[in-house]
């Protein structure tokens, strides 16, 4: 049932209204309550929504000839799907959110963003802009202008300040409590003898025990390099004066090795580093690689309906052009986010596959599609070891790719899960399921067939924000 506030409803709370003088009344309230039911879902909860402007789940709608009335949705209803199934009917004057007013000051929020230089120490690398992170994380970067922010705009951003902004508001800063499994060649995430560094731009504390199904040991250490630049995007610390940022820096993260030093690595393998994880406790998994064209891989699909059903939201790459041919395993799994890839200009990747397992698309960097108007095509920038050796770092500029995409929408995942904008009632698949959709919903559209975007470019300030 609609909660409609009664003080702004008109006739007399305290005694009988004529019905020729209560039909005017139920009309446009009947009409209201059919349109909500053809309004979209979308996962809702209580508070203000600091990075939208509006109070979740109410619409302020005034039909002709009537006062305006403040409605409250019910649980599932998108604020802005409903407003607009409103304002197409001829009967409606306005719906518009309930959006909030604030001093006319610079955000506090704002003059708290990260501090990291976009350098390393110890390095030759001259900062490239007093701009520091913000200058190479493009990606990060809102793809709108924010009231009173003083960064920079991209329009292949995905908005992480707002989702940084919306986690500090539901006391989850950066995804905290959420384990996130990375799978690959491992990551540089502890001293090991003189071999082995933990990157400079990590911590000790913000790792779980992991394990190796390649060395077949429990010391998953990077000798690659891509596994931890994947490990950064997803949840290298943020605002510790070092390097770069992280999207969602305040989860754990778990390293499961699966591809050696050359980034190669067996479906029997890949199958039991998806099981450990599920069983270590993992909540997401991320997968930045991929089988051949049209290979089947049943045992790898057997332990991601496991993940499945234990509540594990389990997301891959779609795969390059060059190295793959189409759309592969694992992102053509049971239940698994296939992810595609776009440019700093919002375009799609030169590289990214089209098929109908793209789910989203998320920053890959690089040179864009044919016919995009932008030509921006820079990489996705992260602290990773430096080529060939496992103790010097660097942030490079040729990582390029669906793996970097993917990597972007685990870190998204983490995000909506520590949010509680899903809801506490939800286990299991429905999780799964509810994570998937709201990632997608609040997806934001590209203009380019499903096949190529699936539901859109990832907007992690949408998906955590609790209005949306």
């Amino acid at each position: 049932m609609l909660a409609v506030v009664l003080a702004e409803m008109p006739g007399a709370p305290n005694h009988t209204i004529p019905m020729r003088r209560l039909l005017p009344i139920l009309a446009p309230l009947a009409l209201l309550a059919a349109l909500l039911v053809c309004a979209g879902p979308a996962q809702a909860q209580t508070g203000l929504s600091p990075a939208r402007g509006f109070v979740p789940r109410q619409v302020v709608v005034k039909f002709e000839g009537e006062r305006a009335r403040t409605v409250t949705l019910p649980a599932g209803k998108s604020v802005r799907r409903t407003a607009l199934a409103l304002r197409r009917n001829p009967r409606v004057a306005y719906a518009v959110p309930n959006y909030i007013a604030t001093a006319s000051v610079v955000s506090p929020s704002l003059e708290t963003l990260p501090n990291d230089p976009g350098t390393l120490p110890g390095t030759s690398e001259a900062a490239a802009s007093a701009g520091d992170w913000s200058f190479k994380q493009w990606n990060f970067l809102p793809w709108e202008e924010t009231a009173g922010s003083r960064l920079p705009v991209s329009p292949g951003g995905i908005d992480a300040i707002g989702a940084w902004a919306n986690l500090e508001a539901a006391g989850h800063p950066g995804g905290e409590e959420i384990v996130v499994a990375v799978l690959d060649t491992g990551i540089a995430y502890r001293n090991d003898g003189g071999r082995f560094r933990r990157s400079p731009d990590f911590t000790l504390g913000q790792f779980v025990a992991g394990s190796d199904f390649v060395d077949h040991d429990r010391l998953p250490l990077d000798e690659n390099g891509h596994g931890t630049h994947v490990a950064g995007t997803i949840a290298e610390k943020t605002d510790n004066g070092v390097g770069l940022t992280g999207l969602a820096y305040g989860a754990r993260l778990m390293p499961v090795r699966v591809l050696d030093k050359h980034g190669r690595g067996d479906a029997v393998a890949i199958a039991k580093g998806i099981r450990f994880a599920v069983a270590a406790g993992a909540q997401v998994i991320n997968m930045s690689f991929n089988f051949g064209c049209g290979k089947r891989v049943p045992e790898v699909d057997e332990a991601l309906r496991y993940a499945y059903s234990r509540g594990v939201v389990a997301v891959a790459s779609a795969g390059n052009l060059g190295s793959e041919t189409c759309v592969s395993a694992p992102a053509t799994g049971p239940r698994v986010i296939g992810v595609g890839g776009t440019t700093e200009g919002g375009c799609l990747g030169s590289y990214s596959l089209a098929g109908k397992e793209i789910d989203l698309v998320a920053p890959g960097g690089g040179a864009p599609s044919p016919g995009c108007p932008s030509i921006s095509a820079r990489a996705i920038y992260q602290v990773t070891l430096r080529t060939g050796s496992t103790r010097i770092f660097a942030i490079p500029g040729n990582y390029i790719g669906t793996s970097m995409s993917a990597a972007h929408v685990s870190g998204a995942a983490a995000l909506v899960l520590a949010s509680g904008v899903l809801g506490p009632e939800l286990k299991g698949r429905g999780l799964v399921k509810a994570t998937t959709q709201r990632l997608r919903s609040t997806a934001r559209d590209l203009a380019l067939p499903s096949s190529e975007q699936g539901a859109g470019l990832l907007d992690v300030g949408a998906a955590t924000d609790p209005g949306a």
